[in-house]
């Protein structure tokens, strides 16, 4: 991969052969709010600019094919690529696959983004875990998925919003606490009564119940970084950042 400021540095020890990448928001060819580098479709940006930052995107880590995009719905269903032959048209929050070249991408913009490798580099995956899918079961269905023992795979934990800015209702920490009573260290009250919520560590908290320890990443804050980061709480209207895993 070309060194660019359009890619975050990050530090994760993949198995031979895997590959991951995270973007930024820097040195697309979008114009504001979607300034610069949005790889989202969705989201109201000139799709001549979304695909000029498609195209760029896959000439920096130089990808053969397009990424398998999603249609993201914050819900709970994983794709399998291998079993597509038009893989990046389905609608899930999760993709897997064996295949070489294929790359599993998640969009996000506060979200966390989790990529999924095994120790031998034979699987593959994505996710991508909203409160609300994280909640519901996306981690596990995506573990699942892999059909990997949990022992036997790593985990890495893309920039999300983080609890100093994630205020939540009781609405959210009631989706979570109703199936694990001690997830509730995971929310902090605040003086207008209501929870800033961590989503890395309730994030952890479940991959590690799954059994899978191997996790790294996490520390960054997409709302705190308006520089690099993409954020929908912070800025409403604005661009997608992608997390993206392929085999080489």
């Amino acid at each position: 991969m070309k060194q660019t400021e359009s890619l975050l540095p990050f530090d994760w020890a993949l198995p031979s052969g895997v590959r991951a990448a995270f973007t930024t928001r820097l040195g697309g060819a979008s114009q504001p709010p979607w300034d610069s580098f949005n790889l989202g479709a969705h989201v109201g940006d000139s799709p001549e600019h979304v695909a000029a930052n498609r195209a760029r995107l896959r000439e920096l880590l130089g990808l053969s094919d397009e990424p398998a995009w999603l249609s993201q719905v914050h819900g709970t269903t994983v794709a399998d690529l291998d079993e597509s032959s038009t893989p990046g048209t389905a609608t899930a929050d999760a993709s897997v696959t064996s295949a070489a070249g294929r790359a599993c991408v998640i969009m996000v913009a506060d979200c966390l983004p989790v990529l999924f490798a095994s120790r031998d580099g034979s699987r593959i995956g994505a996710a991508h875990a909203g409160w609300r899918g994280l909640a519901a079961g996306v981690l596990e269905n995506t573990v699942a998925a892999l059909g990997v023992a949990p022992g036997e795979l790593q985990a890495w934990l893309g920039p999300a919003i983080r609890p100093a800015n994630f205020e939540v209702g009781p609405d959210v920490r009631e989706a979570f606490v109703a199936g694990d009573p001690h997830a509730a260290k995971y929310f902090l009250p605040n003086t207008r009564g209501r929870w800033q919520a961590d989503l890395v560590g309730l994030a952890r908290r479940r991959l590690q119940a799954l059994g899978l320890h191997d996790i790294s990443g996490g520390e960054w804050c997409t709302v705190a970084d308006p520089r690099r980061f993409f954020s929908h709480r912070r800025d409403g209207k604005g661009g997608r950042l992608a997390a993206l895993i392929w085999r080489t």
